[in-house]
């Protein structure tokens, strides 16, 4: 059942971007709503926040897929 959930969320996802992405309106995607969530144009602090939580995540994750562990 989880990959059928999964799936459905990735669509989901690909969907609610496209219409963003489509629209041509500002603040919209995940992208624009990440940068404007962490303050990543306007505070140094919001980008380290956002660099370290990326690089924290990035790094668990591929150890997590490669050795399947944690």
């Amino acid at each position: 059942m989880w990959p059928y959930i999964w799936s459905a969320w990735t669509i989901a996802f690909a969907i609610a971007e496209g219409i963003a992405l489509a629209n041509g309106k500002d603040d919209d995607t995940l992208s624009e709503t990440t940068r404007r969530l962490f303050r990543t144009r306007t505070s140094k602090a919001g980008r380290a926040v956002f660099a370290a939580g990326w690089i924290g995540f990035s790094g668990w994750f591929l150890i997590h897929i490669l050795t399947e562990t944690m």
